[in-house]
C-alpha cells in the first residue's frame, strides 16, 4: 500500500482506527487561509490540518520527552517537518487555480505541530511559485486516492483570506460523504491502484471560489 502523511505511521493508525470501509483510513478537519501581498495578488496557502483521535494518539507516541505529560511545539516540530515534507509526492492535498489556471508551489514553510483536546493539529505555509493576479482564484482540498479524508470546518471562517483586497467573497462548498452502498463494492486493492494522478478522491473535495472585484 502506498502510505502518506508519516510513512507507515498512517497505515497503522488507520488499523487502531478500525473503519468498517477499506477507505480512509486518517480524517482530517482542515482550515485554509489564502494569502495575499500588499500588492493585492494571491501568494500562498496557509494551511491547519486536525487529525482524529486515533491517529494523533498512534504518532505522537514516545513523543513526550521530559515525561510531564504534555506534547508542546517543540517536541513535535520534527514530527512537523518530515509529515509537510511527506505531502508533496501528492501537492500537499492542495490545488489552487487562479484565472482556471492550477497555480504550482514551492517548498512549505513553517511547518508545526501542536496538540489540542487530544487532537495534533498540522500547520504550515504553501507559498505559490509565482504570485497570481486573476479576480476569481478556487481552493480544493483533497487527497486522490481518500486514503486521507478532508472536512473543512463548520462556520464561515473555515477558508478565510489574509490582506485580501477589499469586497472580495468566498464562496465554500463541503465534501459530501462517500455512498457507503457503492464503497463497500470496491476492495482494498482498488485503492492500493490509485495514485497521486488518480482523480477518484476529487469527488470529496472542498472547495472554496473567492471572487474579487
Amino acid at each position: 500500500m502506498t502510505v502518506r502523511i508519516a510513512g507507515a505511521l498512517a497505515l497503522m493508525a488507520a488499523c487502531a482506527a478500525g473503519p468498517a470501509l477499506a477507505h480512509p483510513h486518517v480524517w482530517i478537519t482542515a482550515r485554509a487561509e489564502v494569502a495575499y501581498g500588499q500588492d493585492g495578488r494571491v501568494t500562498g496557502v496557509r494551511h491547519a490540518w486536525t487529525f482524529d483521535e486515533a491517529y494523533s494518539a498512534f504518532v505522537t507516541q514516545g513523543l513526550d520527552r521530559n515525561g510531564d505529560g504534555r506534547l508542546t511545539p517543540d517536541e513535535l516540530a520534527e514530527l512537523a517537518q518530515t509529515n509537510t515534507a511527506s505531502l508533496a509526492d501528492f501537492d500537499y492535498f492542495t490545488v489552487l487555480k487562479a484565472g482556471g489556471a492550477k497555480q504550482a508551489f514551492e517548498t512549505p514553510r513553517e511547518p508545526a505541530m501542536r496538540v489540542e483536546e487530544g487532537k495534533a493539529v498540522l500547520s504550515f505555509l504553501l507559498p505559490l511559485k509565482s504570485p497570481a493576479s486573476p479576480k476569481v482564484v478556487s481552493l480544493e482540498i483533497f487527497d486522490p486516492t481518500y486514503f486521507v479524508s478532508f472536512a473543512l470546518a463548520e462556520g464561515e471562517d473555515a477558508v478565510r483570506l489574509a490582506n485580501g483586497p477589499r469586497g472580495c467573497a468566498t464562496t465554500i462548498t463541503r465534501a459530501k460523504g462517500p455512498d457507503l452502498s457503492a464503497s463497500r463494492n470496491l476492495s482494498e486493492s482498488f485503492f492500493d491502484a490509485l495514485t497521486a494522478a488518480s482523480d477518484f478522491g476529487a469527488q470529496f473535495a472542498n472547495r472554496a471560489l473567492i471572487a474579487c472585484p
